[in-house]
Protein backbone atom coordinates (compact mmCIF):
# COMPACT_ATOMS: atom_id res chain seq x y z
CA UNK A 1 0.00 0.00 0.00
CA UNK A 2 1.39 3.40 -0.95
CA UNK A 3 0.71 6.32 1.37
CA UNK A 4 1.60 10.00 1.55
CA UNK A 5 2.88 10.89 5.04
CA UNK A 6 1.34 13.92 6.69
CA UNK A 7 4.01 14.14 9.42
CA UNK A 8 7.50 12.82 10.15
CA UNK A 9 7.47 9.24 11.41
CA UNK A 10 10.71 7.92 12.86
CA UNK A 11 11.89 4.84 10.97
CA UNK A 12 9.43 5.29 8.12
CA UNK A 13 9.88 8.67 6.46
CA UNK A 14 9.42 12.43 6.50
CA UNK A 15 6.37 14.60 5.89
CA UNK A 16 5.13 14.50 2.26
CA UNK A 17 7.13 11.36 1.41
CA UNK A 18 5.38 8.63 -0.56
CA UNK A 19 6.10 5.37 1.26
CA UNK A 20 5.15 1.76 0.78
CA UNK A 21 3.83 0.03 3.93
CA UNK A 22 2.00 -3.15 4.76
CA UNK A 23 -1.78 -2.94 4.37
CA UNK A 24 -2.56 -3.48 8.06
CA UNK A 25 -0.13 -0.80 9.26
CA UNK A 26 -1.62 1.71 6.83
CA UNK A 27 -5.31 0.87 7.35
CA UNK A 28 -5.22 0.29 11.11
CA UNK A 29 -2.75 2.92 12.30
CA UNK A 30 -1.46 5.53 9.84
CA UNK A 31 -4.71 6.49 8.09
CA UNK A 32 -7.05 6.48 11.16
CA UNK A 33 -4.63 8.61 13.21
CA UNK A 34 -4.27 11.13 10.37
CA UNK A 35 -0.56 10.48 9.92
CA UNK A 36 -0.99 9.47 6.25
CA UNK A 37 -3.41 9.38 3.31
CA UNK A 38 -3.68 6.94 0.43
CA UNK A 39 -1.44 7.94 -2.49
CA UNK A 40 -4.15 8.09 -5.14
CA UNK A 41 -3.43 9.89 -8.44
CA UNK A 42 -5.41 12.96 -7.30
CA UNK A 43 -3.60 13.04 -3.93
CA UNK A 44 -0.26 12.84 -5.76
CA UNK A 45 -1.22 15.83 -7.96
CA UNK A 46 -2.26 17.83 -4.88
CA UNK A 47 1.03 16.93 -3.18
CA UNK A 48 3.06 18.04 -6.21
CA UNK A 49 1.24 21.39 -6.36
CA UNK A 50 1.59 21.93 -2.61
CA UNK A 51 5.33 21.15 -2.72
CA UNK A 52 5.81 23.55 -5.61
CA UNK A 53 4.11 26.33 -3.62
CA UNK A 54 6.05 25.53 -0.45
CA UNK A 55 9.49 25.30 -2.04
CA UNK A 56 10.74 28.56 -0.52
CA UNK A 57 9.38 27.65 2.93
CA UNK A 58 11.16 24.30 2.75
CA UNK A 59 14.39 26.12 1.90
CA UNK A 60 13.99 28.27 5.03
CA UNK A 61 13.37 25.17 7.17
CA UNK A 62 16.52 23.57 5.77
CA UNK A 63 18.55 26.73 6.43
CA UNK A 64 17.27 26.79 10.03
CA UNK A 65 18.34 23.16 10.41
CA UNK A 66 21.79 24.00 9.03
CA UNK A 67 22.13 26.89 11.50
CA UNK A 68 21.17 24.60 14.39
CA UNK A 69 23.67 22.03 13.10
CA UNK A 70 26.44 24.63 13.32
CA UNK A 71 25.46 25.36 16.93
CA UNK A 72 25.51 21.64 17.73
CA UNK A 73 28.99 21.27 16.23
CA UNK A 74 30.26 24.11 18.43
CA UNK A 75 29.03 22.72 21.77
CA UNK A 76 31.29 21.57 24.56
CA UNK A 77 32.05 17.85 24.68
CA UNK A 78 29.34 15.96 26.53
CA UNK A 79 30.30 13.90 29.58
CA UNK A 80 27.68 11.79 31.26
CA UNK A 81 28.48 10.53 34.77
CA UNK A 82 26.72 7.30 35.76
CA UNK A 83 26.94 4.71 38.49
CA UNK A 84 29.23 1.87 37.50
CA UNK A 85 29.77 -1.62 38.88
CA UNK A 86 33.20 -3.01 39.79
CA UNK A 87 33.43 -4.68 36.37
CA UNK A 88 32.92 -1.38 34.51
CA UNK A 89 29.37 -1.94 33.32
CA UNK A 90 26.67 0.66 33.91
CA UNK A 91 23.67 0.21 36.16
CA UNK A 92 20.91 0.73 33.58
CA UNK A 93 21.90 2.43 30.31
CA UNK A 94 22.60 5.79 28.70
CA UNK A 95 20.15 6.66 25.93
CA UNK A 96 18.84 9.56 23.84
CA UNK A 97 17.02 11.08 26.85
CA UNK A 98 20.36 11.61 28.62
CA UNK A 99 21.84 13.28 25.53
CA UNK A 100 18.78 15.57 25.20
CA UNK A 101 19.11 16.56 28.89
CA UNK A 102 22.80 17.38 28.48
CA UNK A 103 22.08 19.48 25.37
CA UNK A 104 19.33 21.30 27.29
CA UNK A 105 21.87 22.18 30.01
CA UNK A 106 24.00 23.78 27.28
CA UNK A 107 21.04 25.85 26.05
CA UNK A 108 19.94 23.77 23.05
CA UNK A 109 16.39 22.43 23.08
CA UNK A 110 16.54 19.23 21.00
CA UNK A 111 13.68 16.73 20.85
CA UNK A 112 14.86 13.33 22.10
CA UNK A 113 13.03 11.57 19.26
CA UNK A 114 15.41 12.93 16.63
CA UNK A 115 18.50 11.72 18.50
CA UNK A 116 19.53 8.33 17.15
CA UNK A 117 21.86 6.08 19.10
CA UNK A 118 22.13 2.64 20.61
CA UNK A 119 21.71 2.31 24.36
CA UNK A 120 25.12 2.46 26.00
CA UNK A 121 25.83 -0.06 28.74
CA UNK A 122 29.57 0.43 29.31
CA UNK A 123 31.93 3.29 30.12
CA UNK A 124 33.63 4.79 27.06
CA UNK A 125 33.37 7.21 24.13
CA UNK A 126 30.42 7.04 21.74
CA UNK A 127 28.63 9.02 19.02
CA UNK A 128 24.96 10.01 18.78
CA UNK A 129 23.37 11.29 15.55
CA UNK A 130 20.87 14.16 15.59
CA UNK A 131 18.63 14.15 12.51
CA UNK A 132 17.48 17.76 12.16
CA UNK A 133 16.18 17.52 8.59
CA UNK A 134 16.05 14.85 5.91
CA UNK A 135 19.28 16.27 4.48
CA UNK A 136 20.88 17.59 7.68
CA UNK A 137 22.24 15.39 10.46
CA UNK A 138 24.95 16.01 13.03
CA UNK A 139 27.09 13.53 14.91
CA UNK A 140 27.60 14.43 18.56
CA UNK A 141 30.45 12.69 20.38
CA UNK A 142 29.88 11.96 24.05
CA UNK A 143 31.71 10.18 26.81
CA UNK A 144 30.26 8.00 29.54
CA UNK A 145 32.33 8.18 32.72
CA UNK A 146 32.08 6.63 36.17
CA UNK A 147 30.35 8.76 38.78
CA UNK A 148 32.60 9.84 41.64
CA UNK A 149 31.74 8.07 44.88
Amino acid sequence: MELILKEDIVGLGYKDDIVKVKNGYGRNYLIPTGKAVIASPSARKMLAEELRQRAHKLEKIKNDALALAEKLKAIEPIKIAVKVSATGSIYGSVNNVHIADELKKQGLEIDRKIIVMKDVKEVGSYVATVKLHREVSVEIPFEVVAEEA
